[in-house]
């Protein structure tokens, strides 16, 4: 059978396209589709086997490249001129436009869904206050084109098959905006590469893209409470700057890791620190694997891979004094790192691509039976 894989975007190596490449390790004859492709040519060779995809004409507007965002009122249009009509099967990757594939009544289109678009729907408020866009002609013109994004992004929804959601929580979030049941298969990670390790030194980690709604301000503003412990911050994005302004001397930056430095990093860390209402977060679960508890916020998808008291614990609430709270809570408990990789090992690459197989496989001879 012929198949197509539409992704939204190819610029980095996160979440979302490491089960891009998981599901290419699977089945290595996809044609691949994406509004943009900048890969390098070592993720290109991971993730798409070396391949390049058709993009969109959003691949040649001015700036692209760094910031594809700015072009969001075009993205319903771009991934709508793929001709993907001679296509058998069709994988779509999305967290925002990919499942809006068009497609026709003869063709099985799969989507497997980090989350519908989240800055036109749960960060919608949190998305416009953080760019200025609250008031004002700007601020007008952004709500008039998220309004538009959200009636077509439930229209098109229609256009998918069969829904998987990379956790429970996001396939209550599928039920609410689209009124659709999403089989939950958990993303891939990388526990062989995040071996465990017992000794552990004194210092915390934080790691993100550093943008607002990860909300690493707070557990800065908690171990600036906290002196005599020490944080290591990793990551990059357009909040550094200003975290950084935010830090006392016992937190430490370190800019954007290779992936050795980070395994070590979460290997030696005494605990990772986790604020963000995360739809199912890898890095915990990467933390988890090394043997390294989490300390994390009480909500989203690491209340499904987080196990209070065994493998971290948790803060109610997104709040400094709540954070201080669970690090001191934290503390005074005493964590089995063979017991956290256990847990870790429920989420393991090969246990996903083996589900992934399955419902596919599944899928399409009950589709073409």
């Amino acid at each position: 059978m012929k198949k197509a894989l539409v992704h939204d975007w190819f610029y980095t190596n996160a979440g979302g396209e490491k089960v891009v490449q998981s599901i290419t390790d699977v089945w290595s004859d996809f044609d691949y589709f994406s509004l943009i492709d900048f890969l390098d040519e070592k993720d290109r060779n991971a993730i798409l086997k070396g391949q390049a995809s058709t993009t969109s004409f959003i691949q040649k507007l001015p700036g692209a490249k760094k910031n594809h965002r700015k072009y969001l009122q075009f993205f319903p249009l771009a991934i709508e001129s793929f001709n993907v009509s001679d296509y058998d099967v069709i994988i779509s990757s999305s967290s925002a436009v990919a499942k809006g594939i068009l497609t026709h009544q003869n063709q099985l289109h799969i989507c497997y869904c980090h989350s519908p678009m989240r800055y036109a729907w749960n960060l919608y408020f949190d998305y416009l206050q953080s760019k200025n866009l609250l008031t004002g002609i700007k601020g007008w013109y952004a709500k008039s084109v998220l309004h538009k994004i959200r009636q077509w992004d439930v229209i098109s929804s229609n256009r998918v098959d069969y829904f998987i959601a990379n956790s429970h929580y996001i396939a209550k979030r599928i039920q609410k905006i689209y009124h659709r049941e999403a089989t939950v298969i958990y993303p891939p990670v990388d526990t062989d590469s995040f071996q465990l390790q017992h000794q552990k030194k004194e210092y915390y980690v934080a790691a993100s893209r550093l943008v607002s709604y990860k909300k690493i301000d707070i557990i800065i503003n908690a171990f600036n409470e906290l002196p005599e412990k020490e944080l290591i911050v990793v990551g990059d994005g357009p909040e550094r700057k200003k975290l950084e302004k935010l830090a006392k001397n016992n937190i430490r930056f370190t800019g954007k890791a290779s992936k050795e430095a980070m395994v070590t990093l979460l290997q030696e860390a005494k605990a990772l620190v986790f604020a963000a209402d995360e739809d199912f977060g890898i890095l915990p679960v990467e933390a988890q694997s090394c043997g390294t508890p989490v300390i994390a916020y009480k909500k989203g998808g690491l209340l499904e891979t987080v196990i209070e008291g065994e493998t971290g614990v948790f803060f109610e609430k997104q709040r400094i004094e709540d954070v201080v709270k669970a690090i001191s809570s934290f503390e005074k408990k005493e964590f089995d790192a063979e017991r956290i990789r256990k847990n870790a090992l429920r989420f393991s690459k090969q246990r996903f691509e083996r589900e992934i197989k399955e419902f596919v496989e599944a899928k399409i001879k009950e589709f073409y039976s």
